[in-house]
This record gives C-alpha cells, structure tokens and sequence, in this order.
C-alpha cells in the first residue's frame, strides 16, 4: 500500500457485515505490516476518518455524515432531483420505490431515492450503493447515453461480463433510439424497473430517473402512464442542471 491508496483500501474493508476492525485484522486482511496499519490507522483516526471503538476496535468515523450533509447540499443532481422524485412518487398512486442513478467512472451508484408511504417493496436500490452494470432499466438507461469509445473502455473493465460488446452496444442503441426503458426481474424477482436518462454534458453527468413497482402493478397501460411521468421530470431536470452551466 502507498500514499492515498493505502487509505482507500482500508476504509473500504468497513462495510455492513464488519462494520469493526481491529489493526491485526486489517494487517492479515490486506497483507501489511501491522506496522504500516498502526501508523495509517492513527492517521485516519486523527482526521475523523475512524473513531476507536471498544478496545482494540476502530469503526468508520463522524466525518462520512459531515461529507455526506455537504454532499445532499452541494451536488446539483441531488438537490434538484430529490424535489422531482417526490411529485413523482406523489403522482403514481401505487406502491413505487423512485431511483435518481448516476455514472461515477465506471460504477452506477443511486444518489437518491424516495417511495411511497408505507410500502414494503424491498429493492436493492438503495443511496450509495454501486448497482449491477448490466442488468436493470437504471445502469442501462446509463449506459446507453455514452459514445461508444466511453462504453467499450467501461465494459472491458467490468467484472463477469459474458456477452460481446456488440451486443450489448446494440441493446443499448435501442434503448436510446426508444428513450426509456424497461427491465423485468434483472435485479431484484418480482419487480419491474422503468427508467429514462437524465444528461448534463456541461457538467459531466450521465444518470438516469427509474421507478421500481412489483411485477403485479404493471401492464402495457401502466407503462405508458409510468413514461408519461418519468419523461418530463427527467426534462425538468436535466434543464435544471444544464442551466447551472450557463
């Protein structure tokens, strides 16, 4: 490990299944020096990084909820997306789960969210975290607003791809030419995915706004009524981005 990296991948072991880690643990995991973890971990703790635990234990830090406010109040496409998933989920009238998904390098990752009250659809869709590159309307419907030369690199770095790019361009380019998209149980069974792009070029954002429902929910007539909603909100707001620009 060296310089930043070293940090990285450090904070990157702290994770749901092992929210705690002792320095012994993290020298074994990494294959380091408990020595160089001592040093690096003393570090993080001293810029808010990580917070000791019990004894012996370090947990990810207060400083990820400071970053985290800063990021809710300073990125574009959350402050002015979360308003628009609200009057959308507002405006479906059954349970739906509403997804904002931006491109970061070469990972999909929501950044908002919003559902209806009460509902108990359960979706892997969640803020912050990276979601399947291929599959689902949300990482496609992304995908397919990139040139080609953009997405060929992407797909080569993927891990388990097993198509050829050819195919996947040409799925891709249908979807853009259709302008939404539809996926059925490709990330979660029982649940359908309908999703139209959101692009920004002045600010470098490609993202897409997706509405989750269950399978039951959804035929040919709800999906036109779905679009009809999805189309002029992800308009709104990628005007809304692209005036920030200007």
């Amino acid at each position: 490990m060296a310089g930043l990296g070293r940090f990285v991948d450090i904070l990157r072991l702290f994770d749901e299944k092992t929210s705690e880690w002792t320095i012994q643990d993290i020298a074994e995991r990494l294959d380091v020096p408990g020595s160089t973890v001592y040093r690096t971990v003393r570090e993080l703790v001293g810029q808010g990084f990580l917070d000791p635990s019990r004894e012996g234990h370090y947990r990810l830090g207060a400083v990820f909820i400071e970053f985290d406010r800063r990021l809710r109040l300073s990125d574009p496409l959350i402050r002015e997306g979360v308003p628009l998933l609200r009057d959308v989920v507002s405006a479906v009238q059954f349970p739906c789960v509403a997804v904002i998904a931006r491109l970061y390098r070469d990972q999909v990752i929501c950044v908002a969210d919003d559902r209806s009250p009460a509902t108990d659809i359960a979706t892997s869709y969640e803020r912050g975290r990276p979601m399947p590159l291929l599959r689902g309307a949300t990482s496609k419907t992304i995908l397919a607003q990139l040139p080609r030369a953009k997405l060929s690199k992407i797909i080569k770095g993927a891990e388990g791809v097993d198509r050829a790019f050819d195919d996947i361009a040409s799925e891709l380019a249908a979807i853009r030419k259709r302008g939404f998209t539809v996926t059925r149980g490709e990330v979660d069974p029982g649940l359908v995915g309908i999703s139209v792009p959101v692009t920004c070029a002045q600010g470098a954002i490609n993202a897409s706004f997706s509405l989750i429902v269950r399978a039951s929910d959804f035929d040919d007539s709800t999906e036109r009524r779905l679009a009809m909603l999805l189309l002029p909100a992800s308009s709104i707001l990628a005007d809304k981005l692209n005036s920030r620009w200007f």
